[in-house]
């Protein structure tokens, strides 16, 4: 039996920490059991753990939930997980469990992840971690981080092939009904900032363009429609979304291909030209180049049971 070890304190999230126990209580050949310095509160529930997180270091995996950014790790389950690392146990976070992670000094020097939303404040707090906001996950040998929430699911069951094989990581994804396998190499498929105060110069315009997808849109297009010259509006546009005009509307090209993909039998000729993206190899470079993985790829993935 393989030992995998969930270290829990005050301010988990219970997502994480849930999903972990459900994936690896499913596959066999584990032993599972929960450490923490007492019963803990996780979120609105009350855990009561197994055992203290001194006894950590005697898993051969321990995997750290995700954790509320805004209060600092307490001292003993950074002790408890960098221990459990020089006993020689693998450890991995899930969500921003890396932020406690790096308070440990296991990240310094490598490649990590977390949710994209935190992943700036991660390069923040530690300079030293060479944080990729774009992946699923990363697999480090003995370290792995993965990135937010469904994110984690993907992480828990790389772990399960590892160790178990594909079949049993497959098995255990019908029963969770989830995708059995998603590289972690995949971007976190987040979409580009649409929404613009309603009083906003611009908001009317967001509207517009995503409506004409379809259409050959320019930057004088938007220009003329806006009122405004296009070096004005590439000011508005910074100011709402953080980036060009032409940059939001590939942005909105490759969202709209990814509805179609997951809700539609469309063909990638037609998607290309609902999206205004041309031809199928057009959108394939872009969908490719931005999403991480080509829009047949993408499709098996988000439309698996």
């Amino acid at each position: 039996m393989d030992t995998v070890a969930l270290a829990v304190t005050d301010g988990m999230l219970h997502f994480e920490l849930s999903l972990a126990h459900e994936i690896f209580d499913a596959a066999p050949g584990y032993d599972l059991t929960v450490h923490g310095p007492g019963p803990v509160r996780v979120g609105r529930f009350l855990l009561e753990p197994d055992h203290g997180l001194d006894r950590l270091p005697a898993a051969g995996t321990v995997i750290v939930p995700g954790w509320d950014v805004d209060i600092e790790p307490p001292a003993d389950l950074v002790d408890a997980v960098r221990a459990a690392y020089e006993a020689g146990a693998r450890v991995a976070s899930l969500c921003t469990g890396a932020f406690v992670l790096a308070a440990a000094g296991l990240l310094d020097g490598e490649r990590a992840t977390t949710h994209w939303i935190h992943a700036e404040a991660l390069a923040d707090r530690h300079p030293l971690v060479n944080v990729d906001p774009d992946v699923l996950y990363v697999d480090n040998g003995r370290v792995l981080t993965s990135a937010g929430k469904a994110a984690a699911v993907d992480l828990c069951l790389h772990l399960v092939r590892l160790d178990r094989g594909s079949a049993v990581a497959n098995a255990v994804a019908r029963r969770l009904v989830v995708a059995p396998h998603r590289d972690g190499g995949q971007a976190q498929f987040v979409t580009a900032p649409v929404p613009a105060p309603s009083d906003h110069p611009i908001a009317g315009l967001l509207r517009w363009a995503v409506e004409r997808l379809d259409r050959p849109l320019t930057v004088d297009d938007l220009a003329r429609q806006a009122r405004m010259s296009p070096r004005n509006l590439g000011r508005h546009f910074r100011s709402v979304t953080g980036t060009t005009p032409l940059q939001w509307l590939l942005s909105q090209r490759i969202r709209h291909a990814q509805e179609l993909l997951e809700t539609t039998d469309d063909g990638i000729d037609a998607i290309a030209a609902a999206t205004g993206m041309g031809t199928a190899t057009t959108l394939r470079r872009h969908f490719n180049r931005t999403v991480g993985v080509p829009p047949d790829t993408y499709r098996r993935t988000f439309r698996a049971t």
